[in-house]
């Protein structure tokens, strides 16, 4: 079976107790997408079944897909997939929309991943340190690094049980040499499910969009050897640089520029050294614990000195 016949087989089947809906019919419509008009797969896939979620008046989150395999929470490599997982809360963080019920990090023996119940599911609870298996779940990604997502389908069962959680955090150090575009105060889509970064007011996924404000920093580790790309999130820049979302916001208001809040950053930060910890997902290391080394130095000394190592 092909790649676009097997997409289209998989939606008639998630349609199926909702509309009549022809396999051949859905194949027709993703060739159209793919071939007349060059979209790629994914994103014909996910037209397609956005006009059909439409058509029968349902939420994304009302429909999902039988036999799902249970799969290691490392192995996700897929955006959309349909999935059963046995896994651990290991860690539940604070909601920052209302929209959100909760939000946190699941483990199983291969690693972690992020998790987020929407509050429109009306969901139990999960307990930290509880063991559950959690069916029908689905898979999300953005730039390279995948999370799952807890629906209106979601069954959860409380496991009497422990998993010993598989350590997938590794620790850099080096003179940050670089701070990225994309840093500083930026905004981030308010869209249910959704955190991406808005490039000129727009969300790659939902188009113009008001936007929320937060920090971060996207850096550039050197140890004279190799490189490594670490994201700092608000809570780590917010110590790092002393300066609150907060007192962000009103610096670029006063300036009448948001790139203030980078430039700052840029003047107090680079040319220090640091040793990092966290996972890394994609090619970037996620910042959860942060030691400085050294105060900060001249930044061009600093890279010379690293490459001269």
């Amino acid at each position: 079976m092909s790649d676009l016949r097997t997409h289209a087989a998989e939606i008639a089947e998630q349609f199926s107790d909702h509309l009549d809906v022809d396999e051949d019919e859905v194949a027709e419509r993703l060739e159209n997408l793919v071939e007349e008009y060059r979209v790629p797969v994914d994103e014909a896939r996910r037209s397609v079944v956005n006009s059909y979620l439409e058509e029968a008046g349902l939420e994304r989150d009302e429909i999902g897909r039988g036999g799902n395999d249970e799969v290691l929470l490392a192995d996700i490599d897929q955006d959309e997939q349909w999935i059963d997982v046995t896994a651990k809360v290991v860690e539940l963080w604070e909601p920052r929309s209302d929209s959100i019920a909760q939000v946190g990090l699941l483990g199983d023996e291969s690693g972690r991943t992020k998790f987020v119940a929407f509050e429109t599911s009306d969901l139990p609870k999960l307990e930290a340190g509880a063991v559950y298996r959690l069916g029908n779940v689905v898979t999300d990604e953005y730039q390279g690094n995948f999370s799952v997502k807890l629906n209106k389908t979601t069954s959860i069962e409380e496991l009497d049980e422990d998993i010993e959680v598989g350590d997938d955090s590794v620790t850099v150090e080096g003179a940050l040499v670089d701070i990225q575009s994309g840093s500083g105060l930026i905004k981030r889509c308010p869209e249910e499910g959704c955190t991406r970064v808005l490039q000129n007011g727009r969300c790659s996924e939902h188009g113009d969009v008001e936007g929320e404000f937060d920090l971060r920093i996207k850096g550039v580790l050197d140890d004279g050897e190799e490189v490594y790309e670490v994201i700092f999130g608000r809570d780590v820049t917010e110590e790092l640089t002393g300066v609150t979302l907060e007192e962000a916001q009103q610096m670029a208001k006063d300036a009448l520029d948001t790139t203030v809040v980078v430039e700052e950053m840029r003047e107090d930060l680079l040319g220090t050294y640091y040793r990092v910890s966290g996972p890394e997902l994609g090619r970037y290391v996620l910042a959860d614990d942060v030691e400085r080394l050294t105060e900060p130095a001249d930044p061009e000394a600093v890279l010379i000195k690293a490459r001269s190592i």
